[in-house]
């Protein structure tokens, strides 16, 4: 998933995606906090990150990111994002078949994980 730019005489754009369903959020994520670690059974995703920095963790390989920085994390890929110092916002978009109960919690710092 590539992300395509074009220069215009005001300045350029970046387009994300073009004729594919998906579902777009932007995540605000505290200072120091964390989401889940997690992964989806049924979409890919497309991070960028807007504002501030964030330690991205995909298939336990970690990175540091900050603004205009991108990963996709793949299908079944285990993933969490921990925002730096001053919080930080994402650019999420989801491919794929997209319900907010595709979540599989693996770790969680809110007790969310499901007791077996």
């Amino acid at each position: 998933m590539g992300v395509y730019s074009e220069k215009r005489p005001w300045g350029y754009f970046e387009k994300f995606h073009e004729n594919r369903a998906s579902t777009v959020k932007l995540l605000n994520i505290n200072a120091n906090a964390r989401l889940s670690l997690q992964y989806h059974a049924k979409r890919e995703e497309f991070w960028r990150i807007v504002k501030g920095s964030a330690l991205i963790e995909v298939d336990y390989k970690k990175m540091n990111l900050s603004e205009g920085d991108e990963v996709i994390i793949p299908r079944g890929a285990k993933h969490r994002i921990r925002a730096q110092n001053h919080g930080c916002i994402v650019l999420e978009i989801s491919y794929g078949d997209f319900d907010e109960g595709d979540i599989i919690r693996l770790a969680d710092d809110y007790q969310r994980v499901p007791k077996n």
